[in-house]
């Protein structure tokens, strides 16, 4: 398969991403405008390489910090969401559930209800613009403990919003095991919030295991460690719980994937668990959505079949109405029909 034909396939379908951090969607050129404005100098190529380097999730993470003490008033979010738009564009992703984390901005001193205020006016923007619907998961944060957990989640209640469906467990994985944050994602559950969780990304398949069994979490961010346990992917397997794999990040942060080739999203798909496929953090790991997916059809030997079987998958484990997860479905058949009308592809 020529990889522009596919590119140039791929394109025309709509597809949804369900695992990916808005903060990690500008552009370089973007980074260097905040970087100056921040600073009051110019980004070099030391300080790029400088930020850009990490060898496994922590030093990752640290980066991700880096980027957001970049931003100094909440105006600069229009750097995020105009990325972000041209992102999704250039994706053809119609549908997105993206992260947000607001610590380290709350932490300089953010409002939260201005961060709200400026999320609503550049979705609604987007939406009105493109016809690209986004939803937003807070990331309450494992990084900085239960305690702070909570006080975001209670700044979501506080300020609620129409885009903010549910929050989400990610930061440091070895340091902040799941079970601590049991008490957060009881009362989002009870109150009607949807609830996840990064698991199985930097520790084992008992980090998986504690999101379900004292999270709820109804979707597993990444959760590639559970190929190490038969009875969690049994269980994965039985219950359909989603799982959004991110294939690229996990070659970067070096835990259990060392090459996209030793992949298990191949063994976790063909065991018939319900996996997705997500970039998780595009500038950081320079990947779009049709890389991912044209990296999985030539190294890891997804079929074309397969390949539109995953782009189901991520609407089947969004938190969008059943009515809705079969018009965008019915969408992707008509698209992909379509294509293979009008490519070679299928010659």
């Amino acid at each position: 398969m020529e990889k522009e034909l596919f590119y140039s396939f791929m394109k025309k379908v709509p597809k949804a991403e369900i695992h990916l951090h808005i903060e990690a969607v500008p552009t370089l050129k973007s980074i260097k405008e905040l970087y100056k404005k921040r600073f009051d100098k110019e980004m070099t190529k030391a300080d790029q390489k400088a930020l850009f380097s990490y060898n496994d999730l922590n030093g990752f993470i640290q980066a991700f910090l880096q980027v957001q003490d970049l931003y100094q008033s909440v105006d600069d979010f229009d750097y995020i969401f105009s990325d972000f738009s041209d992102y999704l564009t250039e994706n053809n992703v119609v549908y997105c559930e993206a992260f947000f984390a607001p610590t380290a901005f709350l932490k300089k001193g953010f409002e939260y209800k201005d961060i709200v205020e400026n999320f609503n006016k550049n979705i609604e923007k987007i939406k009105k613009e493109k016809g690209i619907t986004i939803k937003i998961l807070v990331d309450v944060s494992r990084t900085f403990g239960c305690e702070n957990a909570m006080k975001n989640y209670n700044l979501i209640k506080e300020f609620p919003c129409k885009h903010v469906i549910g929050i989400g467990l990610g930061g440091a994985e070895q340091k902040g095991p799941a079970k601590e944050f049991e008490e957060v994602f009881a009362q989002a559950l009870k109150d009607g919030y949807h609830a996840v969780a990064h698991a199985g990304e930097d520790v084992g398949p008992e980090s998986i295991w504690d999101s379900i069994n004292y999270l709820h979490a109804e979707r597993i961010g990444h959760g590639i460690t559970s190929i190490q346990d038969e009875k969690l992917v049994e269980y994965l397997k039985e219950s359909q719980l989603p799982v959004e794999v991110c294939p690229t990040s996990n070659v970067f942060t070096k835990k259990v994937v060392d090459k996209i080739e030793n992949h298990p999203i191949r063994p976790l798909y063909e065991k018939g668990v319900m996996v997705t496929v997500n970039t998780d953090d595009p500038v950081f790991f320079k990947v779009n959505l049709l890389d991912e997916y044209w990296n999985l059809h030539n190294k890891l030997n997804f079929s074309m079949d397969e390949i539109k079987q995953l782009v189901i998958n991520a609407y089947n484990s969004s938190f969008l109405s059943e009515k809705d997860k079969k018009s965008y479905i019915k969408k992707v058949e008509t698209a992909w029909k379509k294509a293979e009308e009008e490519s070679a592809l299928f010659v």
